[in-house]
Protein backbone atom coordinates (compact mmCIF):
# COMPACT_ATOMS: atom_id res chain seq x y z
CA UNK A 1 0.00 0.00 0.00
CA UNK A 2 1.39 3.37 -1.02
CA UNK A 3 2.11 5.82 1.78
CA UNK A 4 -0.07 8.93 2.03
CA UNK A 5 2.82 10.96 3.42
CA UNK A 6 4.29 13.31 0.84
CA UNK A 7 7.15 15.76 0.73
CA UNK A 8 4.64 18.60 0.74
CA UNK A 9 3.08 17.39 4.00
CA UNK A 10 6.45 17.13 5.72
CA UNK A 11 7.62 20.56 4.57
CA UNK A 12 4.38 22.28 5.54
CA UNK A 13 4.25 20.58 8.93
CA UNK A 14 7.86 21.54 9.69
CA UNK A 15 7.15 25.11 8.63
CA UNK A 16 3.96 25.22 10.69
CA UNK A 17 5.70 24.11 13.89
CA UNK A 18 8.48 26.65 13.42
CA UNK A 19 6.25 29.57 12.47
CA UNK A 20 3.79 28.89 15.29
CA UNK A 21 6.72 28.73 17.72
CA UNK A 22 8.04 32.18 16.81
CA UNK A 23 10.71 31.45 14.19
CA UNK A 24 11.78 34.02 11.62
CA UNK A 25 10.14 33.61 8.22
CA UNK A 26 13.47 33.34 6.37
CA UNK A 27 14.47 30.47 8.67
CA UNK A 28 11.14 28.73 8.04
CA UNK A 29 11.52 29.01 4.26
CA UNK A 30 15.12 27.83 4.34
CA UNK A 31 14.24 24.77 6.43
CA UNK A 32 11.33 23.82 4.15
CA UNK A 33 13.51 24.16 1.05
CA UNK A 34 16.34 22.10 2.51
CA UNK A 35 13.99 19.28 3.51
CA UNK A 36 12.42 19.24 0.05
CA UNK A 37 15.81 19.21 -1.68
CA UNK A 38 16.96 16.31 0.47
CA UNK A 39 14.10 14.26 -1.04
CA UNK A 40 15.14 15.08 -4.59
CA UNK A 41 13.05 18.19 -5.28
CA UNK A 42 15.14 20.46 -7.49
CA UNK A 43 13.23 23.76 -7.33
CA UNK A 44 11.10 23.91 -4.15
CA UNK A 45 9.14 27.12 -3.74
CA UNK A 46 8.22 28.22 -0.22
CA UNK A 47 6.75 31.45 1.03
CA UNK A 48 6.03 32.20 4.68
CA UNK A 49 4.08 35.05 6.21
CA UNK A 50 3.03 35.72 9.77
CA UNK A 51 -0.28 33.91 9.32
CA UNK A 52 0.26 31.36 6.56
CA UNK A 53 2.55 29.12 4.52
CA UNK A 54 2.68 28.52 0.76
CA UNK A 55 4.65 25.65 -0.73
CA UNK A 56 5.02 23.97 -4.12
CA UNK A 57 7.45 21.44 -5.56
CA UNK A 58 8.30 23.54 -8.64
CA UNK A 59 7.60 26.84 -10.31
CA UNK A 60 4.53 25.62 -12.18
CA UNK A 61 3.30 22.78 -9.97
CA UNK A 62 0.35 22.85 -7.57
CA UNK A 63 0.68 25.25 -4.67
CA UNK A 64 -0.34 24.24 -1.14
CA UNK A 65 -1.43 26.63 1.58
CA UNK A 66 -1.50 26.19 5.36
CA UNK A 67 -3.10 28.72 7.69
CA UNK A 68 -1.37 29.65 10.98
CA UNK A 69 -3.93 30.83 13.54
CA UNK A 70 -2.03 30.77 16.86
CA UNK A 71 1.55 31.77 17.57
CA UNK A 72 3.69 31.54 20.68
CA UNK A 73 7.33 31.54 21.68
CA UNK A 74 8.92 28.11 21.92
CA UNK A 75 12.60 28.15 21.00
CA UNK A 76 12.89 24.49 22.04
CA UNK A 77 10.56 23.37 19.25
CA UNK A 78 12.36 25.55 16.71
CA UNK A 79 15.66 23.95 17.67
CA UNK A 80 14.15 20.45 17.47
CA UNK A 81 12.78 21.04 13.97
CA UNK A 82 16.13 22.41 12.83
CA UNK A 83 17.87 19.37 14.31
CA UNK A 84 15.40 17.01 12.61
CA UNK A 85 15.86 18.79 9.27
CA UNK A 86 19.62 18.23 9.52
CA UNK A 87 19.01 14.53 10.21
CA UNK A 88 16.71 14.32 7.18
CA UNK A 89 19.35 15.91 4.95
CA UNK A 90 22.17 13.75 6.32
CA UNK A 91 20.44 10.35 6.47
CA UNK A 92 17.70 10.47 3.82
CA UNK A 93 15.15 9.61 6.50
CA UNK A 94 12.02 7.81 5.19
CA UNK A 95 8.99 10.04 4.67
CA UNK A 96 6.86 8.18 7.22
CA UNK A 97 9.53 8.38 9.90
CA UNK A 98 10.10 12.11 9.38
CA UNK A 99 6.37 12.84 9.39
CA UNK A 100 5.75 10.85 12.58
CA UNK A 101 8.60 12.62 14.38
CA UNK A 102 7.20 16.00 13.35
CA UNK A 103 3.68 15.06 14.51
CA UNK A 104 5.07 13.94 17.87
CA UNK A 105 6.98 17.21 18.20
CA UNK A 106 3.89 19.22 17.27
CA UNK A 107 1.83 17.58 20.03
CA UNK A 108 4.45 18.06 22.72
CA UNK A 109 3.20 20.10 25.65
CA UNK A 110 5.22 23.13 26.81
CA UNK A 111 8.48 22.19 28.48
CA UNK A 112 7.68 24.17 31.63
CA UNK A 113 4.49 24.17 33.68
CA UNK A 114 2.45 27.33 34.21
CA UNK A 115 3.58 27.56 37.84
CA UNK A 116 7.22 27.45 36.77
CA UNK A 117 6.60 30.13 34.12
CA UNK A 118 4.94 32.38 36.71
CA UNK A 119 7.87 31.88 39.07
CA UNK A 120 10.32 32.74 36.29
CA UNK A 121 8.29 35.85 35.43
CA UNK A 122 8.38 36.91 39.09
CA UNK A 123 12.15 36.58 39.36
CA UNK A 124 12.69 38.29 36.01
CA UNK A 125 10.48 41.20 37.08
CA UNK A 126 12.42 41.73 40.29
CA UNK A 127 15.78 41.54 38.54
CA UNK A 128 14.71 43.93 35.78
CA UNK A 129 13.52 46.37 38.42
CA UNK A 130 16.99 46.39 39.97
CA UNK A 131 18.69 46.56 36.58
CA UNK A 132 16.73 49.66 35.55
CA UNK A 133 17.72 51.58 38.67
CA UNK A 134 15.38 50.30 41.38
CA UNK A 135 16.43 49.46 44.91
CA UNK A 136 16.08 46.28 46.95
CA UNK A 137 12.78 47.45 48.52
CA UNK A 138 11.36 47.40 44.95
CA UNK A 139 12.43 43.81 44.29
CA UNK A 140 9.65 41.90 46.05
CA UNK A 141 6.81 44.22 44.93
CA UNK A 142 8.05 43.88 41.34
CA UNK A 143 8.15 40.09 41.71
CA UNK A 144 4.58 40.07 43.04
CA UNK A 145 3.21 42.43 40.37
CA UNK A 146 5.05 40.63 37.57
CA UNK A 147 3.82 37.19 38.59
CA UNK A 148 0.20 38.34 38.95
CA UNK A 149 0.32 40.17 35.62
CA UNK A 150 1.85 37.22 33.75
CA UNK A 151 -0.58 34.72 35.29
CA UNK A 152 -3.56 36.95 34.47
CA UNK A 153 -2.40 37.48 30.90
CA UNK A 154 -1.88 33.74 30.36
CA UNK A 155 -5.26 32.75 31.79
CA UNK A 156 -7.20 35.40 29.87
CA UNK A 157 -5.37 34.48 26.67
CA UNK A 158 -6.76 30.95 26.99
CA UNK A 159 -10.28 32.22 27.70
CA UNK A 160 -10.78 35.05 25.21
CA UNK A 161 -8.10 34.04 22.64
CA UNK A 162 -7.36 37.69 21.80
CA UNK A 163 -3.72 38.25 22.62
CA UNK A 164 -3.78 42.05 22.72
CA UNK A 165 -6.77 42.16 25.08
CA UNK A 166 -5.14 39.59 27.34
CA UNK A 167 -1.96 41.69 27.48
CA UNK A 168 -4.02 44.79 28.25
CA UNK A 169 -5.73 43.02 31.16
CA UNK A 170 -2.43 41.59 32.40
CA UNK A 171 -0.74 44.99 32.41
CA UNK A 172 -3.78 46.47 34.19
CA UNK A 173 -3.34 43.95 36.99
CA UNK A 174 0.34 44.85 37.12
CA UNK A 175 -0.59 48.50 37.57
CA UNK A 176 -3.16 47.70 40.25
CA UNK A 177 -0.81 45.45 42.19
CA UNK A 178 2.08 47.90 41.98
CA UNK A 179 -0.12 50.84 43.03
CA UNK A 180 -1.51 48.87 45.98
CA UNK A 181 1.96 47.85 47.15
CA UNK A 182 3.22 51.41 46.87
CA UNK A 183 0.26 52.88 48.77
CA UNK A 184 0.74 50.55 51.72
CA UNK A 185 4.45 51.33 51.82
CA UNK A 186 5.64 48.06 50.25
CA UNK A 187 8.25 49.35 47.82
CA UNK A 188 10.31 52.45 47.28
CA UNK A 189 9.56 53.53 43.70
CA UNK A 190 6.30 52.89 41.86
CA UNK A 191 7.94 53.52 38.49
CA UNK A 192 10.68 50.95 39.07
CA UNK A 193 8.15 48.37 40.27
CA UNK A 194 6.00 48.78 37.15
CA UNK A 195 8.95 48.91 34.73
CA UNK A 196 10.32 45.66 36.08
CA UNK A 197 6.93 43.93 36.27
CA UNK A 198 5.93 44.60 32.65
CA UNK A 199 9.15 43.22 31.17
CA UNK A 200 7.90 39.57 30.96
CA UNK A 201 5.07 40.86 28.73
CA UNK A 202 7.31 42.90 26.43
CA UNK A 203 7.49 41.31 22.92
CA UNK A 204 11.26 41.04 22.72
CA UNK A 205 11.43 38.08 20.33
CA UNK A 206 8.86 39.44 17.82
CA UNK A 207 10.72 42.77 17.69
CA UNK A 208 14.02 40.97 17.05
CA UNK A 209 12.44 38.75 14.38
CA UNK A 210 10.84 41.75 12.70
CA UNK A 211 14.21 43.46 12.36
CA UNK A 212 15.91 40.28 11.13
CA UNK A 213 13.18 39.65 8.55
CA UNK A 214 13.44 43.22 7.28
CA UNK A 215 17.22 42.90 7.01
CA UNK A 216 16.88 39.69 4.96
CA UNK A 217 14.36 41.23 2.56
CA UNK A 218 11.15 39.70 3.93
CA UNK A 219 9.35 43.01 3.99
CA UNK A 220 5.78 41.76 4.42
CA UNK A 221 6.58 39.56 7.41
CA UNK A 222 8.94 42.13 8.90
CA UNK A 223 6.37 44.91 8.77
CA UNK A 224 3.62 42.60 10.06
CA UNK A 225 5.69 41.49 13.05
CA UNK A 226 6.69 45.08 13.70
CA UNK A 227 3.06 46.20 13.79
CA UNK A 228 2.12 43.26 16.00
CA UNK A 229 4.90 44.21 18.43
CA UNK A 230 3.77 47.83 18.37
CA UNK A 231 0.19 46.86 19.19
CA UNK A 232 1.43 44.71 22.05
CA UNK A 233 3.44 47.62 23.42
CA UNK A 234 0.37 49.87 23.13
CA UNK A 235 -1.77 47.31 24.97
CA UNK A 236 0.76 47.07 27.80
CA UNK A 237 1.09 50.83 28.08
CA UNK A 238 -2.67 51.39 27.91
CA UNK A 239 -3.30 48.91 30.72
CA UNK A 240 -0.89 50.66 33.06
CA UNK A 241 -2.10 54.11 31.98
CA UNK A 242 -5.71 53.17 32.73
CA UNK A 243 -4.76 52.33 36.31
CA UNK A 244 -2.96 55.65 36.66
CA UNK A 245 -6.04 57.42 35.30
CA UNK A 246 -8.48 55.88 37.76
CA UNK A 247 -6.15 55.61 40.75
CA UNK A 248 -3.61 58.45 40.59
CA UNK A 249 -0.74 57.84 42.97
Amino acid sequence: MQSSVTVEKICLLAGKIMLASGAETYRVEDTMNRIAQSYGVENPQSYATLTGLHFSLDYTSNSYFLRITKRATDLHKIDKVNQLSREIVATQMPLETAYNKLKTLEKNVPTFSLSFQVLAAALASGCFSLMFGGTWPDFLPACLAGSIGYLTMTLFDKIIEIRFLAEFIGSSFIGLTAAFCFLIGFGGSLDMIIIGAVMPLVPGLPITNAIRDLMTGHLVSGVSKGIESLLTAVAIGAGVAMVYGFFPV
